[in-house]
């Protein structure tokens, strides 16, 4: 059993949610998503959708609250959107936006040249005395968190000295080192 499937999923005011061949479409005031959904019906009754699985088999089950997350995430990402804020942790590492270009200087002898896709607005803020924070925005959750990962997978965070590139807010599990022999 699903707890998280059976949930239905609110629908708030100016979203339009439409249902067709497995192909739910949401349009909100942010923009349009979509999803393909397959072993599950898709129902909108009074101001509520509604994920019901088909059958009661294995795989069925299994993609029940899948696709209930994907299409509340649809629904918050039209009316609301996605942000994620990371740190640049590091002396030296900064971090400049020109267009959809994130230009990067890691500590590496090269600087890092990432192409941002155009669905996903990104900044990049320094203020002195802090860490650098690059901040992506989109309405797509998934999206968002893939460049956000592909981001922190260029340095990520070190457990010795805390550097490299880590969420804002995130905690670190940090080790000792090496202590001096007497």
């Amino acid at each position: 059993m699903s707890r998280i499937g059976n949930n239905p999923i609110a629908l708030p005011t100016g979203v339009e949610v439409k249902v067709d061949n497995g192909l739910v479409t949401a349009k909100g005031p942010k923009g349009e998503l979509s999803q393909a959904v397959d072993l599950v019906e898709v129902k909108i009754e009074d101001g509520n959708i509604i994920v019901e699985r088909t059958s009661e088999a294995k795989e069925h089950k299994a993609k029940h609250g899948l696709y209930r997350s994907l299409i509340n995430n649809m629904i918050v990402g039209v009316t609301e959107g996605f942000k994620t804020e990371q740190e640049l942790v590091g002396v030296g590492y900064r971090a400049t936006v020109t267009g959809q270009l994130l230009e990067l200087n890691l500590g590496y002898s090269h600087t890092i040249f990432m192409q941002i896709p155009p669905e996903v607005k990104v900044s990049a803020e320094s203020v002195k005395g802090q860490p650098p924070k690059v901040t992506f925005e989109s309405i797509d959750k998934q999206l968002v968190g893939q460049v956000a990962a592909k981001l922190r997978s260029l340095r990520p965070p070190e457990p010795y000295k805390g550097k490299g590139i880590k969420y804002v807010g995130e905690q670190l599990r940090r080790k000792a080192g090496k202590t001096a022999a007497k």
